[in-house]
């Protein structure tokens, strides 16, 4: 009965140390697949960074679509690293917008929409605290109103949504979309970043 026992414990044993290392094999051997297509990744086969792209119903070359039929959407990759980054949209009469920012690791960092925004309008900057130190001691007047994300790491990503509750709203979102611009930021003490 012990003998039993034992024999029954030390199969279960090996079991689990088989089986262990087999997911474990499984999971390395994966690993490429998974971390080439993560959202970042595929946020940037849209193209040059520093650009928005509008995405579609059906998936692009990079694999991303719009996945609600009322919700127009844009990516962007960015690059702090050189300097910062500023989004920018003049709302065109649209019932809502979102911005969502998202760090490298796709975690987000910011969300803003029309409602917490001064004006209703989009005017993000983006910058690493060495740069945004830099931007607070002389703020240029041209950001004023802007609104300043501090960014831990250099590259992420911003999704901008346009809601098109009714097909009367879609003109609109296409030129709020369209007007959009996610570049490098110009300010005359750019090249001490």
């Amino acid at each position: 009965m012990i003998r039993r026992f034992f024999t029954g414990l030390a199969f279960a044993v090996a079991s689990g140390l088989v089986g262990a290392a087999l997911l474990h094999l499984i999971i390395v051997l994966a690993l490429p697949h998974f971390s080439e297509n993560d959202a970042y990744t595929r946020v940037l086969k849209e193209g040059e960074t520093q650009r928005f792209y509008r995405l579609t119903e059906t998936a692009d070359r990079a694999g991303l679509s719009k996945d609600d039929p009322f919700v127009e959407t844009a990516v962007c990759g960015f690059d702090v690293s050189e300097g910062p980054v500023r989004l920018t949209a003049e709302n065109t009469g649209l019932p809502f917008w979102s911005l969502g920012i998202y760090d490298g690791a796709s975690n987000e960092v910011f969300s803003i929409n029309d409602r917490t925004s001064p004006g209703g309008m989009l005017d993000v900057v983006i910058a690493t605290p060495t740069q945004m130190t830099m931007l607070r001691k002389s703020l240029p007047t041209g950001i004023s109103q802007s609104i300043l994300v501090e960014s831990q790491s250099g590259e992420g990503y911003a999704v901008l949504r346009a809601l098109t509750p009714q097909a009367s709203f879609s003109e609109a979102a296409t030129q709020f979309l369209k007007d959009a611009d996610c570049g490098a930021f110009q300010w005359r003490g750019r090249s001490r970043f």
